[in-house]
This record gives C-alpha cells, structure tokens and sequence, in this order.
C-alpha cells in the first residue's frame, strides 16, 4: 500500500537522494537522451505515472516509452526531459525528486531517467509525435507478476490488459519501482534490449 501523494513525493525524493546513481561517461558515438518518469495524480488522489505509445511515424514507431527524447545542444537531461514531457504531453510545472542511473541503448543513446511529480494535471498527447497517453497507477508496478521475464531472458513489465513494456523503458521502470517506490537497491545495466526495440 502506497502513502499519499505527499507522503510519497518526500519519500522518493529522500530514496533517490540516498541512491548512487550511476551516470554514463562520455564515449564516442554515445548520444544523449533523457526521459520523465512523471507522477501524477488523478482526482481521487490515487498517484500514477504516464506512458505513452509513440506515433506510427518516425523513430520507435508504435512502441510503449517514456516522455522524452535528445538533449539540444547546451541542455542538460533535466532541462531536456521536461522540454520533452511538456512537448509531448503538455504536462507542465512539475517538482524534480530524483534522478535514476543513466541506461545505455543497443542504438548508442544513454537515457538519463528524471523522476518528477506534477500533481493534478491531465495529460495531453501532441499528435505529431505520441499516438496515446496512458496512466499506469503506481500500485501496478508492486503487483505481483511485475516483473517478468520471458523464456528468452527478456524483462517484460506488464502494466495494464494492453501495456506491455519492454527494455529500455522497462528497465528504466523497473528500477524506478525498486529504488522509489520499495527502497531497495537495483542496477539495470545488464537488462538486455529485444531486437525490436533497437531503432
């Protein structure tokens, strides 16, 4: 059972306060990304977070992710995840809690997760680039069967009748519910990619 919202903002931020947080050195061919773990609200006051399924068009087409997306030139991944998570969902204002550790890509880019809590906001998808947006309430990520690994060695973060997250995102949210939510220590790095999300 998870505290209020409130409750659970401090919490988390004092957990990723208290986590060594692993950042991806600098390497040749090794673009920057970054992505919003972003907690909101609904008007119940149960906290859930937002996924949302990319536009067929473009880089990643159709797959389950994080708001976000390349640093600009002189961004940071925090003032880049948040551009990205107002551009694509129109969520806006939130409070940085944390950060998790950078997850390196099959396809070069080191995604820098920024955990944030944005209250009571209704997401809203921008057309050119996210097909959907969907809530996932926190309870779902400490449900059991969440994790899961296929007969391959793949980690598969079921999340909802349709949602069905694969790394990298689902490593990025499997850390996320260990570290934030349970307070426990957890390293994604050796969290294979399937072939299909290697674009």
């Amino acid at each position: 059972m998870l505290p209020s919202v409130g409750e659970l903002r401090e919490l988390v931020a004092s957990r990723l306060a208290a986590f060594p947080r692993r950042e991806a050195p600098p390497a040749p061919g090794v673009r920057r990304a970054a992505v919003t773990v972003c907690v909101l609200e609904d008007d119940a006051g149960v906290p859930y977070t937002i996924l949302i399924r990319r536009s067929p068009h473009g880089r990643n087409a159709g797959q389950w992710a994080l708001p976000g997306g390349r640093l600009e030139d002189g961004e940071g991944p925090v003032e880049a995840a948040l551009r990205e998570l107002a551009e694509e969902t129109a969520v806006r204002g939130v409070e940085v809690a944390g950060l998790l550790d950078d997850y390196v890509t099959d396809s070069g880019f080191a995604i820098t997760p920024v955990v944030a809590f944005g209250g009571r906001q209704r997401p809203v998808a921008d057309a050119r680039e996210v097909a959907s947006v969907h809530a996932v309430p926190l309870e779902r990520f400490l449900a059991p069967g969440v994790p899961r690994w296929t007969a391959a060695g793949l980690l598969q973060m079921p999340l909802g009748p349709s949602i069905l997250v694969h790394a990298p995102t689902g490593a990025i949210l499997w850390q996320f519910a260990e570290v934030a939510l349970r307070g426990r220590d957890l390293r994604v790095f050796d969290v294979a990619q399937p072939e299909w999300t290697r674009s």
